[in-house]
């Protein structure tokens, strides 16, 4: 494996995270499948990469040139056999279900020889649990990403029980390849990220809550006190509601009641306030 010599990529889910991860390969000069079922989805997922890099042009950051023969570098697929021919990488982005990315890791395993790096960019889930499902586990990593990819400089390299020294350099140096600042750290619940920043994230959903502040004032003094690029309420409702619950969930059941989502979370989850996506979370985003 070599980070250096891949050329062919495939992204396994358009949402989000998923076609995010596709623009910054695709900058990078790697030929990209970016798949999801629903082939709304996929139009969807490349009409955002079109958006991101037009706004990098007119930002100056991107030249018309990058940006044509990055988008240029994106395929669309609906099928798995289309998604995995020829490639080096797969990195999965599918929902946070443990069940959807077992089934995933095993379907990969037996279509792809050991020689093809396979990553997930879960949040929180347990790796050692995803390698497991794949043949040759010992070449799946964790490659968690954040939001928004073609901005966040932070990888994520999480290091399976099964994970190879190779597997894990392969990813690291992916990381640089594609302009992030990797960390690696070992397969534990919420890895680092995630269980530091739900603490915060949570304890701000309970000071809203219980009437301590309003939600821009929480996430002023987090910005103005601590120099953090984003509040903790603004930065839930940019990850989305949903995922933010099944990652507290995760954790309460793996490290106590400090990760225990408050009732405020789920009662705007069971209302379709997801956040930015649905247009209200713990803010308006219809007029933002």
């Amino acid at each position: 494996m070599n980070a250096q010599e891949i050329q062919r990529a495939a992204v396994l889910g358009a949402g989000t995270m998923g076609h995010g991860i596709a623009q910054v390969l695709a900058m990078q000069g790697v030929r990209v499948h970016l798949f999801d079922v629903n082939a709304e989805a996929v139009q969807a997922g490349l009409a955002k990469v079109a958006v991101n890099l037009q706004k990098g042009v007119d930002r100056g950051k991107v030249t018309e040139e990058t940006r044509d023969e990055a988008f240029g570098l994106l395929r669309g697929v609906t099928t798995m056999d289309d998604a995995c021919e020829g490639v080096e990488l797969v990195i999965e982005a599918a929902p946070e279900i443990m069940e959807i990315k077992l089934s995933v890791f095993e379907d990969l395993g037996a279509r792809l020889g050991p020689e093809v790096l396979l990553a997930t960019n879960t949040s929180s889930l347990p790796i050692s649990d995803i390698a497991s499902a794949a043949a040759h586990p010992e070449r799946v990593v964790g490659m968690h990403f954040f939001n928004p990819v073609h901005i966040m400089k932070l990888l994520e390299v999480v290091r399976a029980d099964q994970s190879s020294d190779e597997a894990v350099e392969c990813a690291m140096e992916l990381g640089r390849r594609i302009g992030k600042e990797p960390i690696l750290v070992t397969d534990s619940p919420g890895f680092a990220s995630s269980r530091l920043g739900i603490v915060i994230g949570l304890e701000a959903m309970r000071m809203f809550e219980s009437g301590v502040a309003s939600a821009e004032d929480i996430d002023k003094a987090m910005k103005l006190g601590y120099g953090f690029p984003m509040g903790p309420l603004e930065l839930t409702d940019l990850v989305g509601l949903d995922v933010r619950l099944s990652i507290a969930e995760y954790l309460h059941s793996e490290l106590g009641e400090t990760f225990a989502p408050p009732r405020i979370l789920r009662d705007k989850v069971d209302a379709g306030e997801l956040g930015k996506k649905s247009g209200q979370g713990f803010y308006d985003w219809t007029e933002r």
